[in-house]
């Protein structure tokens, strides 16, 4: 089993380093860092076989090793933290360091042991090891934790993982997560690769959590060597072989609730200068996005993945290090109730809505390393990455049309592909720890798409005395004054066929940085610099200053900190020709100008400018004993040109938007309690208004808030307040039998669609659904579907909404009507009548509190007294209780989705 397994890691490396050599010795920069030293005995000599342990206690990152011949010991691929590292052989004492890992420069650390048993330590505090200094505030997580974690969405872990143990993250449908009040905001460091691109399963294929070996997710104000998407940066520490003399790995089998199978494999083999890790997986659900419906409708998908990492060390100096992925995933659109049996304009059942996607990744990263000195380190990077999605129509076109949501069909082929270069030389010595760098970056957006309408009362010929579309050969038949010739060739009803539309562009960013984190005593200092060049659509230069510093009150365990920066914010890249220049196409002016999902004006046909913000950000860090910590920060980010999107009708495709400006304000949390006597806890909180303000710049989506105004509006992400706690125990009497258990509560995000009564605040939303009759407050229900009305769970005097019968009654000749004080809903907090206020009391979907767990044992049987092969089960439940609640509700930037119905995941597998 060795033998063949040694074949295959061998076979692996040498593909890798043909691909790494044929790409022109192309490299890419590493992002983890190096811990080595020695041993010494009383006398000063070598020690051989000295046990050598270094750990994390806050992120539960733990490795162990021994000093060789030479009495040396090393730790590779390190991700950027603190970590207490100790030394000890039998008979001799233990002897504690503490090591800040921020830098790819390797790290020396000379342990002297003593005869006995006293434990010498040069940390002065005992709370030391779990408060860091490091004035930026963030969140680590190892694999640890990853692998106990209840997990909603096994096709966005990293996401779903991010959302639930980091702070400041408001969860939303189909993985997405709102970052510190923006949308999609984020980047994802790969190994020192920048992926700036949205990373949702209607997007994107993510990496798999299986690869990673640690991440930490940065909430405050990002260092200079990060731009782009700056709200949130998540930086991955992927797996390696290298140093993994026998192979390891596992396989892992799992099956659970609509029908979701997962099969995995990964493998990890290696030498002291060599070493490969690979995972690949494999799944099909019958629930693969979050629907329109708490039942499941036309909701299967797969997704299959393979990731690859190669190290060698070419000499003492140099290193190379690749990542390659390839996933592929093939999904439905969900279906809702009035997609079923859908009827055409001649009254025939055209069958089901079937509306699907298709989305393959490739990703091709590799690595150069070389250390110049013992006090510097220069890494030089080139990556491709490519996503290509497929959005599919129904095979009948006319099954797209859904009533008051969807009146065209759509299909497109769309490629965002990157390549870049980047490099940087970093430098460590006294009290300095410099990093100076600079990346090139182009962005291949290619478009095509094509469009029909599929609605007879859009764009009809003619018209009868009540405004109906009718032939024009019956009796009665007037010409129609708003008919538009345009349209007449692409009116699917009236024998026309799909508009053909294809755009490109050339997105090329150029970045310079230099920062350097200064240690002096108590004090630790930030300072960095970064200048941006856009050249996309259109062009931007700007100069970023960062800066931070903190201060650690040793004696109370006590670390305060401030930062700033300023930030350039580029438009979203997913589908940005369509929304920037598509009103510019008469054609395209004509659709969206007539469709309800959208429409163009003016300002919509001005390409996109990027933003820019300034953020600043104040906190604490407190450690109570040596087992708990916590952490707080405030945040204000104000930024001129703020963007989000806009959802097309029914369908996953969406457009970028741009409004004249944001503030954003809020606080994080985060508390751990560390492994004390088997439980280990850990809590996050947050609460960030994200507040924009009209007018809309650009982009094509209708406008929320109050239309020609510059009253603030709260974005549909916005959300009062989060929190996740999640506890894990191992049980006393058998420590590889563990219990993990999850709590999330949300406040509940904007749900501006939601009808309400105000007819006199000018910055309410209730103005189109506010009625006076007879005196009386009324809410117009007559623009939402029974089935929308269902979605929200809306009731009118104890009438609920059926998915077929509306909750409202005819009163003075409205055909749906409900008094405002009648009008309630368990799915949506539906302001007081006169109370709405777009910014100050939005309509919201209610709160909620989901809980998840899992109950597993890490090694059910044993097998001899090393352990070496260990068969693992586990059982999770997520949604435990079955809450019955949405994520959103008509969300002009992502549509309706309900929260997964509770789900039972069955798991086992062989680790080796």
């Amino acid at each position: 089993m060795r033998f063949s397994i040694s074949r295959l890691m061998a076979f692996l490396v040498a593909f890798g380093v043909v691909l790494a050599f044929a790409a022109g010795a192309a490299f890419a920069q590493s992002t983890s860092g190096v811990v080595g030293g020695t041993v010494t005995n009383p006398n000063g000599a070598l020690m051989v076989g000295a046990s050598v342990q270094l750990e994390n206690p806050v992120s539960g990152y733990a490795r162990s090793t021994t000093t060789d011949a030479a009495g040396q010991f090393r730790f590779n691929n390190l991700p950027f933290d603190q970590y207490t590292v100790s030394a000890t052989r039998n008979g001799f004492s233990t002897d504690k360091k503490q090591v800040q890992v921020y830098s790819t420069v390797p790290m020396s650390v000379a342990f002297h042991l003593e005869v006995g048993s006293v434990t010498s330590s040069v940390m002065v505090e005992a709370t030391a090891d779990t408060v860091e200094q490091d004035p930026t505030f963030h969140a680590d997580v190892d694999r640890s934790l990853i692998n106990h974690l209840p997990v909603e969405s096994p096709s966005s872990q990293l996401s779903s993982i991010v959302t639930l143990a980091s702070p400041g993250v408001a969860a939303d449908s189909n993985g997405l997560m709102h970052g510190l009040g923006d949308h999609a905001e984020n980047t994802f460091n790969l190994d020192g690769q920048q992926i700036t691109d949205q990373q949702s399963k209607v997007f994107s294929n993510q990496v798999p959590a299986s690869a990673v070996q640690s991440m930490e997710v940065i909430d405050g104000a990002p260092p200079a060597e990060y731009g782009d998407k700056t709200s949130l940066v998540v930086k991955l520490t992927t797996r390696s072989g290298q140093g993994v003399t026998d192979p390891t790995g596992s396989v892992t089998l799992s099956y659970g609730s609509f029908g979701t199978s997962n099969a995995a494999i990964d493998l990890a083999y290696g030498g002291a200068n060599w070493g490969n890790f690979i995972a690949i997986d494999g799944l099909q659900s019958g629930r693969f996005l979050d629907g329109p419906e708490f039942s499941v409708f036309h909701d299967k998908g797969n997704e299959e993945n393979i990731f690859d990492r190669v190290d060698l060390q070419l000499s003492h100096r140099d290193s190379l290090h690749l990542d390659a992925q390839y996933t592929h995933s093939w999904f439905q659109t969900p279906n809702d109730y009035e997609n079923i049996g859908v009827i055409d304009p001649n009254g025939n059942n055209v069958g089901n809505t079937d509306q699907r996607s298709k989305i393959g990744t490739i990703n091709f990263s590799p690595t150069f390393t070389h250390v110049i000195n013992n006090e510097a380190v220069a890494n030089l990077g080139f990556y491709v990455r490519r996503d290509a999605y497929n959005y599919y129509a129904s095979n009948n076109p006319l099954a797209d049309y859904a009533l008051d949501q969807q009146q065209e069909t759509v299909s497109q082929f769309r490629t965002l592909t990157n390549a870049g270069i980047h490099g940087d030389i970093s430098y460590v010595k006294g009290v300095n720890n410099a990093k100076l760098g600079g990346s090139y970056t182009q962005t291949f957006l290619r478009e095509n798409d094509n469009i029909g309408i599929v609605d007879p009362t859009l764009n009809p010929a003619c018209v009868d005395a009540s405004g109906n579309p009718i032939s024009c050969s019956s009796p009665g038949a007037t010409a129609n004054p708003n008919y538009n010739p345009i349209l007449a060739p692409y009116d699917l009803t009236a024998g026309g066929t799909p508009y053909a539309w294809h755009g490109r562009a050339d997105v090329k960013q150029l970045a310079l940085y230099g920062e350097d984190q200064i240690t002096a005593g108590n004090w630790m200092l930030n300072l960095g610099i970064r200048g941006d060049f856009y050249n996309g659509l259109t062009i931007q230069r700007e100069a970023e200053p960062r800066a931070g510093i903190s201060y650690n009150v040793k004696k109370t365990g006590t670390v305060l900190r401030v930062s700033y920066a300023r930030t350039q914010e580029t438009p979203f890249n997913e589908n940005l020709v369509l929304s920037s220049n598509g009103c510019a196409d008469p054609v395209l002016f004509s659709i969206f100008a007539t469709l309800s999902a959208g429409n163009c004006n003016a300002q919509a046909v001005t390409p996109f400018n990027p933003g820019f913000r300034n953020e600043f950000h104040a906190g604490f860090g407190q450690a109570l004993g040596g087992h708990f910590v916590i952490n707080g920060e405030y945040i204000w980010k104000y930024t001129h040109n703020a963007y989000d999107f806009s959802v097309l009708g029914t369908t996953p495709i969406t457009f970028p938007i741009e409004w004249a400006s944001s503030k954003i304000p809020g606080y994080a949390l985060s508390a751990a309690l560390t492994n004390l006597k088997g439980l280990s806890v850990r809590f996050n909180a947050s609460s960030v208004a994200a507040r924009f303000f009209n007018p809309q710049l650009g982009g094509v989506g209708a406008t929320p808030g109050t239309p020609g105004s510059n009253f603030p509006f709260r974005i549909d992400h916005d959300e009062k307040f989060n929190s996740t706690a999640h506890m894990e125990y191992a049980m006393p009497f058998k420590k590889s039998l563990y219990y993990a258990f999850n709590w999330r509560y949300d406040s509940g995000l904007v749900a501006g669609a939601s009808p309400c009564y105000n007819a006199t605040d000018p910055n309410s939303a209730c103005g189109g659904t506010s009625i006076l009759i007879g005196g009386q407050q009324y809410v117009d229900l007559s623009g939402l579907s029974p089935d929308q009305q269902f979605q929200a769970g809306l009731v009118c005097n104890g009438v609920k909404a059926t998915p077929t019968t509306g909750t409202g009654s005819s009163v003075g000749g409205n055909p749906e009507v409900c008094l405002a004080s009648q009008l309630t809903s368990r799915l949506i907090v539906i302001p007081a009548p006169g109370a709405e206020d777009d910014d100050k009391n939005p309509q919201r979907i209610a709160p909620r509190n989901v809980f998840d767990m899992a109950l597993g044992d890490d090694n059910l049987f044993h097998f001899g007294d090393h352990e070496r092969y260990k068969i693992a089960a586990r059982v999770t439940a997520i949604n435990m209780v079955n809450k019955y609640a949405l994520y959103n509700f008509l969300s002009t930037f992502s549509g309706t989705h309900y929260l997964t119905p509770r789900a039972l995941t069955a798991e086992i597998s062989f680790h080796f």
